[in-house]
């Protein structure tokens, strides 16, 4: 509505205020609740972090209903409000992240992380807070050298991911490992048209240590409407015309598992898996329609359900 009364530099400055705000305003809550967590785990204390966290999903979708025209999701399968979850998907823009957070379809969005992004204020101090998983994995050189490190990995994961059997939730992980842009296809040379290549062990690490409690993996692509390749700049800007997202749930029993770093036979299938599920994802980006293959559903009707 915003859009047809004032300038979209106006509206993308609505946006981003709005934006920076919400984030700024509850990671800096989820932070000290977290603190206060380490001194008195109690439930309510629990409780509060993951209040405190659906108001901050809350926050991004308005901060999108403000700034972006129109956003549309698909889902092919059931997703349960009780159900666990492993989502991947592209990754595009920092703006996947505020996107993901802001479906109330998905229980309790989390994400995989990696280490280093522990130390960055707000954002990796709130992410430890809420108890996300940070993945550090041991290197083969580094196993090499110290063979106590072997496993080491999916145990420290595990044990990160233990609060998820209480509460439902959905854990994301950006398969490519970085955002996409074509001066990182062409260095990769992709075999895809508009993705980067799938890193598969992160994958199976994931699934390796979550598969116990999990219902489905959700293979999620992502596609942004903008004249602009930079997203976040075309959402700052107001000129963000839509955001499209697809859901394919898949069923577990659907899925390779095995041991990724042990099984040579099992890693060989799972990367065959993988860039069976990419190729897909590259050709539903490359002929897509909104108008035929989406049914739109407003932000608002995401914002009154949280």
């Amino acid at each position: 509505m915003l859009k047809r009364v004032l300038p979209n530099w106006f509206v993308g400055l609505i946006a981003t205020t709005f934006l920076l705000a919400n984030t700024l305003l509850w990671g800096l809550l989820i932070l000290c609740l977290g603190v206060i967590k380490l001194i008195f785990p109690a439930q309510l204390i629990t409780l509060l972090l993951n209040w405190s966290y659906r108001n901050w999903c809350r926050g991004n979708a308005i901060s999108l209903q403000i700034g972006c025209e129109q956003v549309q999701l698909n889902v092919s399968g059931e997703i349960s409000d009780e159900g666990w979850y492993l989502l991947i998907s592209n990754h595009l823009s920092w703006l996947d992240i505020v996107v993901l957070s802001a479906l109330n379809r998905l229980p309790a969005p989390k994400f995989f992380l990696k280490d280093e992004l522990k130390y960055v204020p707000i954002i990796g101090s709130g992410a430890w807070a809420l108890g996300m998983p940070f993945m550090k994995r041991a290197t083969k050189a580094q196993i090499a050298k110290n063979p106590k490190l072997k496993g080491m990995d999916v145990a420290r994961t595990k044990a990160s991911c233990r609060a998820f059997r209480d509460y439902p939730t959905t854990i994301i992980n950006f398969v490519e490992g970085t955002r996409f842009t074509k001066q990182k296809q062409a260095k990769q040379q992709s075999p895809f048209r508009h993705l980067l290549k799938p890193k598969a062990g992160g994958t199976a690490f994931a699934l390796e240590v979550l598969a116990e409690q999990l219902d489905a993996v959700l293979n999620t692509t992502l596609v942004y409407d903008t004249p602009d390749i930079h997203i976040c700049r075309s959402f700052m800007q107001g000129r963000l015309k839509g955001i499209y997202v697809d859901i394919e749930v898949n069923a577990m029993s659907t899925v390779p598992l095995g041991n990724y770093q042990e099984d040579k036979t099992y890693r060989v299938e799972f990367q065959q898996y993988v860039n069976r599920l990419w190729q897909g994802k590259d050709d539903r980006i490359g002929s897509y329609e909104p108008t035929l293959q989406f049914k739109s559903i407003t932000l608002h009707e995401e914002i009154n359900s949280l």
